[in-house]
């Protein structure tokens, strides 16, 4: 009965699991990343990404917000360009929940069986790069699951939640 009881807490758990999202950063740890105030998109780059038109405009649109809130400027000569890369691949969860309740071989009770999940997890890796030196100076790369169902709005707050959840890492918080 307590199986039952948390059964409800670990659907959840897998739910939201699958809609959060996994950062990673890396950077140059001798940069110092207080002189950067400009930013561009790096137009060879992102036209590179093999993704619908949309997509990258929405994407593209949710990392210019972010950059604006971080207190940069846009800019025609900018101190970082801004390029974006992505990629997917098709993932299965499988939840083996074998619950019986009683003695083989009828093995009365309830049985819950084996929940099997498939998704579509995609990574997007955004990429600083110094404009003067024309090298990566910080590369923020989010991976979760990607909402497929056809709906719009929620493709589009699920590309800002990937891309605020990334970009929410910059600067990085160096160590000494």
């Amino acid at each position: 009965m307590k199986a039952i009881k948390l059964l409800p807490l670990v659907l959840l758990f897998l739910v939201a699991s699958c809609s959060s999202v996994r950062v990673t950063t890396d950077y140059d740890t001798t940069t110092d990343f207080s002189k950067y105030k400009t930013f561009a998109f790096y137009k060879k780059g992102i036209d590179k990404v093999d993704i619908s038109d949309l997509d990258k405009r929405r994407i593209l649109k949710a990392v210019e917000s972010e950059m604006l809130a971080l207190g940069f400027t846009k800019s025609e000569n900018p101190d970082l360009l801004v390029n974006i890369f992505t990629k997917s691949r098709q993932k299965v969860d499988i939840y083996n929940n074998n619950m019986y309740f009683g003695w083989h071989p009828w093995y009365y009770g309830p049985n819950f069986g084996m929940h099997i999940t498939k998704y579509t997890e995609g990574t997007l890796f955004i990429d600083l790069i110094d404009a003067t030196k024309k090298e990566l100076a910080w590369q923020g790369i989010g991976s979760g699951a990607l909402n497929t169902s056809g709906n719009v709005i929620k493709k589009e707050e699920r590309i800002k939640n990937f891309v605020a959840q990334i970009m929410e890492k910059y600067p990085p918080q160096i160590k000494k």
